[in-house]
């Protein structure tokens, strides 16, 4: 029953910004920690940013510091992903995940949103 849903990529140019959001259902959203991930085909996998559950701290990749911004609204059980000064090498599609608040956990994934950065 858990579902996380992401939106809002698409095409951008180099220097401009995109807003991802990534809405959660079926489990307590306002206890567990969630992350970006992102992906290019035939590359791994890579983290890029995470929030905690609480007081909602926020730790990000060293590629996307000072550009990226995550947040969470425990209200609406969303996740956003704020992004400025993108590069072409941004290019990925980007993943929202439930972390584990033990280890025995599941960890679940949304399907993913394509952002494109190229001129």
């Amino acid at each position: 029953q858990v579902q996380l849903v992401e939106s809002g990529g698409g095409l951008v140019q180099p220097g401009g910004s995109l807003r991802l959001s990534c809405a959660a259902s079926g489990f307590t959203f306002s206890i567990y920690p969630i992350s970006w991930y992102r992906q290019v085909p035939g590359k791994e996998r890579e983290w890029v940013a995470s929030v905690t559950s609480g007081v909602q701290w926020t730790s990000y990749a060293d590629f996307v510091k000072g550009r990226f911004t995550i947040s969470r609204d425990d209200a609406t059980n969303t996740v956003h992903l704020q992004m400025k000064s993108l590069k072409p090498e941004d290019t990925a599609v980007y993943y929202c995940k439930r972390g584990r608040r033990i280890s025995s956990e599941y960890e679940y994934w949304g399907q993913g949103t394509q952002v494109t950065v190229s001129s």
